[in-house]
């Protein structure tokens, strides 16, 4: 039977982030559904789950510390890979958690203090806050929190906040006019609530089952709360543009400079920190450079993304016209062709081998004026180059992108921006490609020669690229061996692609390793389904 906990360790507080994740994932359709303010773009679902995971991603580099530790990775993961409103304030609520963590410990009294935190953070954050939204929800949520008596247990510390949230959210329709005309709750307070019934679920050992949240209300006559004409914004017409960035080498004094110029810019403008001197800004508005060159007045602006509104929701409700642009990746596996359609990438999907035939027709079934071409290695240059003369005509533009691996492929996938012309899209996706290292590990079927000697049937090889670079008895040094030469020249992030034949433990072999010998780099790890590869890594 389980005990309910007393406190949250570290290794609790790692559970509750992949529990977020998994609550999340589950629920990411029904959220985006919901999604109608500030603008109806159906994205909060899919903004929330990115920023979960990546800080998820990033708690991996903290595995067996300490709470302090782990709620100080989660902060900078959810600030570093914030999207949208939703995941902006996401990463507020993270902070809070870190901040109150720092004392070394997360019970009753500490976790009142952490809601409390990321309450007061995410409002703050917000230049024109709104009734109605997931601030409403953290807000009602930590006062539950705290109303609790100083001596009650942290399981119903945590339950009474979960189930004050869900109560507020309940309410969201009547306090935003909206929400009310269509008819549903807020979706990024929908979030909130998994997310606060997956920390139910780690301290308690049973998660709260509310099937009904997300379900639409009845539409109804609201009580019209006054806010500022600004955040009253329903539909993109006037602010086409959602920019996003990090910004370093600033401070306060700049940052409140800043958040001027964006509500003199636009609207929707959210400023967050992650405590550690790194803060993610957010603004919707009409002219994206000049938010980027406010952003650079203040600090120095770096991942930078910009988001049209109205591709956004063409590519949602209904067939592209033939001047956009697609994304075809060549692929081998299931687990990496699932990994590019979740990013929007078309998909050509070969077992053995694929021929410039085969390729020349997905081009021409692409339903875009422009596309964009994500080899992979799967052909040579001279069949590239061939299919690509062949496949342009009046109807379609096609770039043929530099990616010779499956993972250069994801990463240039990554920056990938319709929202710019093609030719800089293509330069920025290469440039991705051409900046992640990749290799492979394998077994090796035969005597052969390589560059670095002999290998025998069944030795560990380990590829940089095309050449091998490693031989070992097993596959388990060889990935050892292999993640110490491309990682002796740095990196930041390792991505790796397990393979149909990757033996059981290989991953976690290899993340430990990682973790013991390269600390502060942090490891992905997807099932590719690739045949022949044990597995292939990209590093960033």
């Amino acid at each position: 039977m389980f005990k309910a906990l007393d406190s949250v360790d570290g290794t609790a507080l790692g559970r509750w982030a992949r529990a977020c994740v998994d609550g999340l994932e589950s629920r990411c359709d029904e959220i985006n559904r919901l999604n109608v303010f500030p603008v109806p773009d159906s994205d909060t679902g899919t903004n929330l789950l990115v920023t979960m995971r990546a800080a998820a991603a990033e708690a991996l580099t903290a595995a067996d510390a300490s709470v302090s530790e782990v709620a100080a990775a989660l902060a900078r993961g959810a600030v570093a890979g914030a999207r949208g409103n939703s995941g902006v304030i996401l990463s507020q609520v993270l902070r809070g958690i870190a901040e109150a963590a720092d004392c070394g410990r997360l019970d009753a009294a500490t976790a009142r203090s952490a809601l409390n935190e990321a309450s007061v953070l995410a409002a703050e954050a917000i230049s024109v806050p709104v009734e109605g939204t997931i601030v409403t929800v953290l807000r009602h949520g930590a006062a539950a929190a705290s109303a609790c008596p100083h001596d009650t247990p942290l399981s119903d510390v945590v339950r009474a906040a979960a189930d004050a949230a869900a109560e507020a959210l309940a309410r969201t329709p009547s306090q935003l006019a909206a929400l009310g005309l269509a008819g549903v709750v807020d979706a990024g307070g929908l979030g909130l609530v998994v997310i606060l019934d997956a920390l139910v679920g780690v301290v308690t050992g049973e998660t709260p089952q509310r099937a009904d949240l997300g379900v639409a209300v009845p539409r109804a006559p609201v009580v019209e709360v006054e806010v500022p004409t600004p955040d009253c914004v329903d539909q993109a017409d006037d602010q086409d543009y959602e920019v996003m960035y990090l910004l370093a080498d600033s401070d306060d004094v700049r940052v409140g400079a800043l958040r001027s110029d964006l509500d003199a810019l636009g609207d929707s403008v959210i400023i967050v920190g992650d405590g550690a001197g790194v803060y993610s800004v957010h603004v919707h508005c009409a002219d994206p450079g000049a938010a980027v060159e406010a952003g650079l007045a203040a600090g120095r602006p770096h991942q930078v993304r910009i988001s049209c509104f109205v591709l956004d929701q063409r590519r949602r409700h209904g067939p592209a016209p033939a001047t956009t642009r697609g994304i075809l990746a060549v692929v081998a596996g299931a687990g990496v062709a699932d990994l590019f359609e979740e990013e929007g990438a078309e998909v050509l999907r070969y077992e053995q081998s694929v021929t410039p035939g085969q390729l020349l027709a997905a081009i021409r079934d692409v339903g875009h004026g422009e596309v964009l071409v994500l080899p992979n290695g799967a052909l040579s240059a001279q069949e590239l180059v061939a299919v690509s003369v062949a496949a342009r005509n009046e109807n379609h533009s096609v770039l043929m992108l530099p990616s010779s691996s499956t993972v250069q492929g994801l990463a240039a996938l990554a920056v990938h921006d319709p929202s710019r012309v093609a030719a800089d899209d293509a330069f920025t996706m290469s440039e991705a490609a051409a900046n992640t290292r990749w290799g492979s590990l394998r077994i090796a079927p035969e005597r052969a020669l390589t560059l670095v000697g002999t290998c025998e049937p069944g030795d560990g090889l380990g590829l940089i690229g095309h050449e091998v670079v490693v031989i070992a008895p097993d596959a388990s040094e060889a990935g050892r061996r292999l993640l110490d030469q491309v990682l002796g020249v740095g990196g930041e992030m390792v991505t790796l692609l397990l393979g149909v034949a990757a033996p059981d433990g290989l991953a976690d072999m290899l993340i430990d390793h990682v973790d013991r010998h390269h600390p502060g780099v942090e490891v992905l790890v997807y099932p590719g389904g690739q045949d022949g590869d044990l597995l292939q890594l990209g590093v960033e």
